[in-house]
């Protein structure tokens, strides 16, 4: 039997969605010869391996009936899904910018909700040298408090800043959790979210539908020591979003196109040439989009951590107080701000799979429409009364959500950020079009007909569950 490392599970995986290893896939596939031939097609097409088809597991399939059941939030209105909508891939369906929860209903979370999906191969959180386009984690080393100078990334080498100490892995926005088993909590206690507490959990799942199957996977223990079954029932979810398919599906028309089974329309093809120009998009410094070394489909992530000075959001309640600041990486380090000084501001870079089926942009969803992220992204320091307040007194209050101390740690240096004022944006209008367009072939096709009975037949039992 196959063994396989997970590292967002912190454990080691037997056969079922373990990925197969080839050997290391040849550079010249990633040449310009490989670019998109002017009818769209694919001139290199290309093989790589995705997660095996096979039913889930028990524990994976208690990790669902948990996915779904509202009655363990402190509302009892409240489940993973709720948040993760399965119909929008795990992301939020609504456009609100941040997700309103708590005892209540009525808190509002501190971030927007990101995906869950494409997360399987996220790397622990670490503090090392970048690596690439690589899955993974680099050797853990000192961090500079101050005077960590930024190194500059491009399309066309990912690794040019390879000397320079980054940020990267974890899960949330700020890589405080290196596990699915820790990211299901995180929620699910936080009095803002689904505002559970561990006795209101210990209660429902003794209770539950699958108790049984639960304790029969926990063992004696679990019968023993309530604390031991809720870290149990974590990781059954853990493992459902590890082995359902349709967390990370890799089927929509770009993997199409990879495999030489699509092409793009002139828009697209445009697009995605745009994309990997480190003159203009310069969109796949960051959003790396090859297959691996390893023969694996590429996650649109580098994984690592970047400071864009996104506008303050006063949609979010907190943000009326002037003092506060969300900084990200740094703020989930202990005495961050000080220790970790040099990285804060700064926020993961997401996956862009699923990203034109989103409504609610960045770290702190001040954003709704793909066009206005491209703008911000070819305008931001050549028109930026376009995105930024005024004070008081009429000055301009550029990079108004990150301390006046931190703001160098914000990128300056790569396209399409480079532009000083007055000189023409790296993307014109039509070419931040071509992108979006080529973003769209990034959509997975819907979930087979099976998945979507037993996800529906699931959400009934949360329902019958919390009644």
């Amino acid at each position: 039997m196959r063994h396989c490392v997970s590292a967002v599970l912190g454990m080691t995986v037997l056969g079922g969605n373990c990925y197969a290893q080839p050997a290391a896939a040849s550079p010249s596939l990633v040449l310009n010869n490989c670019d998109p031939a002017a009818d769209g097609r694919n001139p290199c097409p290309q093989s790589f391996h995705r997660p095996r088809e096979a039913p889930l597991s028990q524990m994976a399939q208690v990790g669902r009936m948990l996915f779904y059941d509202r009655a363990l939030s402190g509302s009892g209105k409240l489940s993973c899904a709720s948040c993760h909508d399965p119909a929008n891939h795990y992301g939020p369906s609504g456009d609100t910018p941040v997700f309103e929860g708590g005892a209540d209903l009525h808190r509002q979370g501190r971030r927007a909700i990101p995906t869950l999906t494409y997360l399987e191969r996220m790397p622990p959180f670490s503090i090392g040298p970048d690596l690439g386009n690589d899955d993974v984690a680099p050797r853990v080393i000192g961090v500079p408090s101050t005077g960590n100078q930024r190194g500059s990334k491009t399309a066309t080498d990912t690794a040019s800043s390879a000397a320079h100490i980054v940020p990267q892995g974890g899960l949330f926005w700020d890589g405080r959790a290196d596990t699915f088993q820790q990211q299901a909590g995180g929620p699910l206690f936080d009095p803002d979210e689904m505002a559970s507490k561990p006795e209101r959990v210990s209660a429902r799942l003794n209770t539950a539908p699958y108790r049984q199957a639960l304790l029969a996977l926990a063992g004696p223990r679990g019968a023993q020591d309530p604390a031991f079954l809720r870290e149990e029932a974590l990781f059954a979810i853990g493992r459902y979003e590890l082995e359902d398919r349709s967390f990370h599906d890799y089927s929509s028309k770009f993997d199409a196109w990879l495999e030489g089974k699509a092409r793009f329309s002139p828009l697209e093809r445009e697009g995605y040439l745009l994309f990997n120009d480190p003159q203009k998009g310069n969109c796949a410094a960051c959003h790396l989009d090859h297959i691996t070394r390893d023969g694996l489909p590429p996650l649109f992530t580098d994984h690592q951590y970047e400071a864009l000075g996104a506008p303050r959001n006063m949609a979010i309640s907190r943000n009326a107080v002037a003092s506060y600041y969300d900084l990200g990486v740094c703020d989930a380090q202990p005495d961050g701000r000080k220790s970790f000084a040099a990285y804060c501001g700064m926020f993961v870079t997401p996956t862009l799979r699923n990203v034109a089926t989103r409504h609610v942009f960045f770290h702190n969803g001040v954003f709704h429409t793909l066009e206005t992220v491209l703008d911000f992204y070819a305008l931001r320091d050549l028109q930026p009364e376009k995105f930024y307040p005024r004070r008081p007194g009429g000055k301009l209050d550029a990079y108004n959500d990150i301390t006046e101390r931190d703001r160098s740690n914000i990128d300056t240096i790569d396209a399409p950020f480079d532009r000083k004022s007055g000189e023409k944006p790296a993307l014109n209008e039509n070419e931040r079009r071509a992108i979006i367009a080529f973003l769209e072939t990034l959509t997975d096709a819907d979930i087979s007909g099976s998945a979507k009975a037993e996800d529906a037949h699931t959400r009934q039992a949360g329902k019958r569950q919390d009644e």
